[in-house]
């Protein structure tokens, strides 16, 4: 038997060897239902589903140039370097960069050839940027964004070969993961750090946090160390976030599971084993904490693979972690407003065969009023995807899952399971449109997609899905509290380069905008859909002409896409966010290869600003 040192991994595999999953899922049944009922496409896409068979050459009837004029800028070709492109007429700068100091005891913590010392690992901008929100408050400028994992072979000695070898390298990966809270400001040379602002804030593995909601305090999230099961320790593994209506952040607690192992053999339970928890963790936690140790706090993961709510106005408020929400491998957490003013969360679980959710408040809200109860008093619902092209939402309820309201928000997944929700392709962040109500959701890829144990469907059409889809849908009556809807898929991802058939995507995909894996996406104040990249950027094969990860932006009533920015080689793009006055677009650069920025030593994961050059709005 093959061993793998689970730091070897990536998250993707890592969940492999933890809990393999089924090659398909239940929406790739429901497109193909959907497929063999309408013929190829026709009905489920969104744009151009009246065309006849894939393969007619209407993907590439329509170049790059001629979609340009859905944007105002010129449409860039793909690139393959370790640097940024953007279009003409704009220009961009590194914002702040891994290691770089957020107070001035750290001004020259950072050293290309030992990285971040742990004595100040918690006071400088953290590792592996993800989402992020732009707040104006008191007329300041506050970023706050996440920082998804570490990098332990970079972020370790070199001697260490990737694997912390006491305490204190544990606690510099510890805090170099976890949500970033800066002011920046307009120098007059572009946005930088304001060192030393007293919003400034580092939030770790090992802050100090709260629960709320119904699993708050109950026997699943209690352990020695917090026999009341209400002061949970840190944010982990943040990926996407959230922005509420009434101007707090929320990070969102993805592969939380890479974090807990045990020092002992363990039997997983069926909740350890859907969430894959057990074995040998990514980061030698355990070794070193007993907290992390599943033979010895088996409750402790409970605490995490949550919502957290974190206030950016107030660097000494504490994060609430929302139990109503669902505990699962949130990937973002997109918040809107129903017809009667409840307030309604989006969220998508990344991992393939999984669920997307939806929480709805029992009260309503305005500006103004108390926000108590809003993110803990509601019921969490689980979609389902008809190949008639609806779909409803599933209350997770104590009489729907025969499960305790505690059980089944600990263990959404399994109720989800419970009531018949579709399995999806790695549902990843959910954007909605702030010009109608509608939403959309990133199904980033599953390669394992295909067979009897996770066929293929509606939503989820192709097996062997490598390049993935954004699927759209309408709640009835233009209301998100609504229980049912309509969707369709906005765009199948793929290469009309190397393919003829559904592999070569829909027919708003040419060669010259295609692309691989869409995971971020953010709407901007004009109702254009901005979506990031986080596949394969090899260029050979199957992905041949897609070049490295890219930033593109879709327009939603016709469908065109073109692409806008280009990363670095080996990055992917993740987090975005514009300026109050929309001028500035700030875009997260995660896991760069070579020296990216700095052209010398460790690559550096980075924010950047992208502006017009003529000072007009870019989003």
């Amino acid at each position: 038997m093959t061993h793998h040192d689970p730091k070897d991994l990536s998250w993707d595999d890592f969940d492999e060897l933890r809990d393999p999953r089924p090659a398909a899922s239940d929406f790739d049944a429901v497109v193909n239902r959907a497929l063999d009922r309408r013929g190829f496409l026709a009905g489920v896409l969104a744009f151009g589903s009246g065309a006849a068979a894939m393969g007619t050459g209407l993907f590439s009837a329509t170049s790059a140039r001629a979609q340009a004029a859905a944007f105002d800028f010129e449409p860039i070709g793909i690139a393959t370097d370790h640097s940024i492109q953007v279009p003409s007429g704009h220009s961009w700068k590194t914002l702040v960069r891994f290691g770089d100091p957020l107070f001035s005891e750290a001004a020259d913590a950072y050293s290309n050839e030992t990285a971040v010392p742990a004595a100040m690992s918690d006071k400088v901008f953290g590792e592996n940027t993800d989402g992020m929100e732009f707040f104006e408050i008191d007329g300041k400028t506050v970023i706050t964004v996440n920082s998804e994992y570490a990098n332990p072979e970079i972020n370790l000695p070199a001697a260490n070969e990737g694997t912390p070898k006491n305490a204190d390298e544990v606690m510099l990966l510890k805090n170099i993961q976890g949500v970033t809270i800066m002011e920046v400001a307009d120098t007059g040379n572009g946005y930088e750090v304001v060192v030393d602002s007293p919003f400034n804030r580092r939030i770790t593995h090992e802050t100090q946090m709260t629960m709320d909601g119904p699993a708050a305090g109950s026997a699943l999230v209690r352990t020695n160390a917090d026999p009341e099961g209400m002061s949970p320790k840190g944010t982990m593994n943040n990926c996407g976030s959230g922005k509420t209506l009434w101007g707090t952040y929320l990070t969102c607690e993805e592969n939380f599971n890479g974090y807990f192992g045990t020092t002992t053999e363990k039997e997983p339970t069926d909740g350890e084993k859907r969430y894959g928890i057990g074995g040998q963790s990514r980061y030698a936690y355990e070794v070193y904490d007993e907290r992390f140790d599943i033979s010895k706090e088996p409750n402790e993961p409970h605490r995490h693979g949550w919502v957290t709510e974190i206030d950016p106005s107030d660097a000494s408020s504490v994060p609430v972690k929302h139990t109503a929400l669902g505990r699962f491998k949130h990937e973002n957490a997109e918040m809107v407003q129903a017809a009667d003013g409840r307030i309604v969360v989006y969220m998508g679980d990344d991992e393939r065969g999984e669920f997307i959710y939806r929480y709805v408040s029992n009260a309503t809200w305005a500006a103004g009023q108390p926000t108590e109860g809003l993110l803990s008093e509601g019921t969490l619902y689980v979609a389902k995807f008809n190949d008639d092209m609806t779909g409803e939402w599933l209350a997770l309820t104590p009489e729907t899952t025969g499960m305790s309201l505690e059980d089944l928000l600990v263990f959404s997944r399994l109720a989800g399971s419970k009531v018949g929700a579709t399995t999806m392709d790695r549902p990843e962040w959910i954007a909605a449109n702030p010009m109608k109500v509608e939403a959309y959701c990133a199904l980033t890829n599953n390669s394992k997609r295909g067979g009897d144990k996770m066929p293929t469907n509606a939503a989820n059409p192709r097996e062997t899905n490598n390049y993935g889809q954004i699927v759209r849908w309408r709640p009835e009556g233009e209301d998100h509290a609504a229980d049912t809807f309509t969707w369709d898929l906005y765009v199948m991802a793929g290469n009309p380069k190397v393919y003829q058939n559904e592999y070569a995507g829909s027919p708003n995909v040419t060669e010259g905008n295609m692309f691989n894996s869409p995971d971020g996406m953010a709407f901007d104040s004009k109702g254009m859909l901005w979506i990031q990249t986080d596949g394969e950027d090899s260029n050979e094969g199957e992905f041949e002409g897609q070049g490295n990860n890219q930033m593109l932006v879709g327009n939603p009533e016709t469908g065109e896409i073109a692409r806008f920015l280009t990363a670095p080689k080996g990055a992917e793009v993740t987090g975005l966010c514009w300026s109050g006055d929309g001028k500035v677009a700030f875009v997260g650069i995660q896991h760069p290869g070579g020296s990216w920025p700095d052209g010398a030593g460790l690559p550096r994961s980075s924010i950047i600003a992208v502006w017009r050059d003529d000072g007009q709005a870019i989003g």
